[in-house]
């Protein structure tokens, strides 16, 4: 897996330098959580960040899977963690949790569930209804719904929308789809 990973980031950059037809230049950082919880680290972290976009350059953040076993067991839920991490690091004044379903969908006994257009507060009880992993991935919406919290908490707006919409990124800021957490209050 970690040597698939390594293969894949090459093609990944391809990818994204193919996507911005040479107009942009793109870097690539490749995060673990340890640039989040060691003080130098992080702050090395920032300043790479802040000089990229002052230098007109799109950086690619990534989890650095190849050489990371802890990225690798919980993939998706680390992945989570690290956008709400990294766009708490940033001041970000959104993260969206692009999935392959419309949004956070409330459990009926006697109905289809229903897509929730707004969460204000996750309780343990929200985060209970997940039934754990997703089809493709290993944390399912629960760890989507972490990572929406601890985004929301630090004062970024969230949405978990479906990124096989075509207008998903447009369409989730102005909260026409997906399910949306507002910042709370007074967190920046």
């Amino acid at each position: 897996m970690q040597a698939c990973a390594a293969v894949g980031q090459s093609l990944l950059m391809h990818t994204y330098e193919q996507l911005f037809f040479g107009k942009k230049v793109v870097a690539q950082l490749l995060l673990s959580s340890d640039d989040f919880t060691s003080p130098i680290r992080h702050k090395n972290l920032q300043n790479a960040l802040h000089e990229l976009v002052k230098l007109g350059v799109v950086p690619i953040v990534n989890e650095n899977d190849s050489v990371s076993v802890r990225e690798l067991v919980a993939r998706l839920a680390t992945m989570m963690k690290l956008s709400a991490l990294l766009a708490t690091t940033v001041q970000a004044d959104w993260l969206l949790l692009l999935t392959d379903v419309d949004g956070f969908y409330m459990p009926s006994v006697r109905k289809e569930p229903r897509l929730l257009r707004t969460v204000r507060k996750l309780t343990p009880g929200l985060e209970e209804m997940c039934n754990g992993k997703g089809k493709l991935g290993t944390g399912g919406m629960r760890s989507k719904l972490r990572a929406a919290k601890m985004a929301s908490d630090a004062g970024v707006h969230v949405a978990i929308v479906n990124g096989r919409h075509p207008h998903a990124i447009q369409w989730a800021m102005e909260r026409k789809i997906g399910t949306y957490f507002p910042p709370r209050r007074g967190a920046r």
